[in-house]
């Protein structure tokens, strides 16, 4: 079979996908660097939770801005505790993450009062969780440009988050609604931990507990357009046997919020190669029964877009155990970022999508 050449630098409109993860986030932080650095600037920016965050960080802000933005935002975030030198039973942690649990964190969220009452007190929707997260709304509220989102022309942004009583997810897209904080908080409600937050009267949480990785949403975009897709993904989907009950937990953690990323692209993958067979199909007819109304309708069915998916999947670190979502530690942060933008920068050099690509298949992929 014939193959097809990428002759331009990236094969198509730039598309930044952000999964959800809490602290993992600073990982995102680390991608965006290289990538600003390189000069390559998304058009399209699709997050959940703490990718919905950072997404609206960047896109809320001019290029020459939104680094200043997103680290003024992760300087807030980072919690600065004191440290063991020399620490094998891990107490640093363990004291850390304590504080995080009991006091929260000052510009992100604190204790909610009303749960002193208890887990079957009625307090509402909004107010059913452990913590409050007004302090996060407050200094996103500082730091994001929503006139800038909502710009026509401007870098499109899209969070997900899950209604509550449908338990559908719901992608939010500038290009279709005018975008504001309660939007970038729902996608970040994640309970029992943070209330749910209502838009246009339902109620929403987190888009993670429902799918953590959104990159379902430029896969399925109408029309479609040839893409450079930047797929960041801060959780694992595979992962060694565990054998401690810590091991378990951070697993089981690992593959909840994983979301099933490569079942999802495999199927997308099957789907997008039938578009192009169906299109190569069609140009085996007739021009006569191109033109019928019957073949124009299956044959519009078919597809020559081509999906390169680049993926950057955030490392391990060294004792991270099933807190390392919380883990806002100076030391957890600047690890995350600075492997965010060794591993983007790799990317960027090897420049795999430069490479010749079977012209049949939809979706190529790149690790």
């Amino acid at each position: 079979m014939a193959t097809k050449k990428i002759t331009n630098n990236l094969p198509g409109r730039v598309v930044l996908v952000l999964q959800g993860g809490g602290a993992l986030g600073a990982y995102h932080v680390g991608v965006y660097e290289a990538l600003h650095k390189a000069g390559i600037e998304p058009e399209w920016i699709i997050g959940t939770s703490i990718g919905a965050i950072n997404g609206a960080l960047i896109a809320g802000n001019k290029p020459e801005n939104r680094m200043q933005q997103l680290l003024a935002f992760w300087d807030q975030m980072v919690q600065r505790t004191f440290h063991f030198p020399y620490d094998p039973a891990c107490v640093s942690n363990m004291l850390a993450n304590m504080s995080i649990i009991m006091n929260g964190l000052p510009a992100f969220f604190r204790p909610n009062n009303a749960a002193i009452w208890g887990n079957y007190a009625k307090l509402g929707i909004e107010e059913a969780a452990y913590y409050c997260t007004e302090p996060l709304a407050n200094t996103l509220n500082e730091l994001i440009d929503f006139d800038e989102i909502n710009t026509a022309g401007n870098t499109r942004l899209t969070v997900g988050a899950v209604n509550v009583t449908k338990g559908s997810m719901r992608y939010f897209d500038s290009s279709t609604t005018a975008i504001d904080i309660k939007h970038v908080m729902a996608s970040g409600a994640l309970p029992p931990a943070f209330g749910a937050i209502r838009i246009d009267g339902e109620p929403y949480w987190d888009g993670g507990i429902y799918s953590n990785t959104p990159i379902e949403a430029v896969l399925d975009d109408n029309p479609r357009r040839d893409a450079m897709i930047f797929a960041v993904n801060v959780w694992h989907q595979t992962g060694p046997e565990p054998e401690t009950i810590a091991e378990v937990l951070a697993r089981q953690k690992d593959i909840q919020f994983a979301s099933r990323a490569d079942h999802h692209i495999h199927k997308q993958k099957q789907i997008h190669k039938l578009r192009h067979i169906i299109r190569e199909l069609g140009k085996q007819l007739s021009a006569t029964k191109q033109a019928s109304p019957e073949i124009k309708e299956l044959t519009a069915w078919g597809c020559g877009t081509t999906m390169h998916v680049a993926h950057l999947i955030a490392p391990r670190l060294e004792r991270e155990d099933q807190n390392k979502d919380i883990d806002f530690s100076f030391a957890g942060v600047n690890a995350r970022r600075a492997a965010g933008y060794a591993d983007t920068m790799n990317m960027i050099e090897r420049a795999p999508w430069s490479m010749e690509a079977d012209p049949i298949e939809g979706i190529i992929e790149y690790y």
